[in-house]
């Protein structure tokens, strides 16, 4: 098994800057990505970014140029960098990690990110 735990949500304002953090524990070798989903409420589950264990990343549209997905193998945490973030982007964040093609295996327990002024 693998243990996510995630930090970092909070309220922020239209413009401002935030940062996620996910740490993984437990079985870490059955992990070659990590990423990001988001779910608005009365709407679905949605990828943001994923980040491979050699760096490759992805994002979904609405948030290319304004977030940035990071790790730290070391550490292994990964992290999503909310710059400018809009009202729209108000969701709960969950950390997902595993292997193969996402939604992976593994979820933490979310982080409410709110953009509001």
């Amino acid at each position: 098994q693998v243990q996510l735990v995630e930090s970092g949500g909070g309220l922020v304002q239209p413009g401002g800057s935030l940062r996620l953090s996910c740490a993984a524990s437990g079985r870490i070798f059955s992990i070659n990505a990590m990423g990001w989903y988001r779910q608005a409420p009365g709407k679905q589950r949605e990828l943001v970014a994923v980040i491979t264990n050699s760096g490759s990343t992805n994002y979904a549209d609405s948030v290319k140029g304004r977030f940035t997905i990071s790790r730290d193998n070391a550490k292994n945490t990964v992290y999503l960098q909310m710059n400018s973030p809009k009202p729209e982007d108000t969701a709960v964040y969950y950390c997902n990690a595993g292997r193969g093609v996402p939604p992976y295996a593994y979820w933490g327990q979310g982080t409410q990110v709110t953009v509001s002024s």
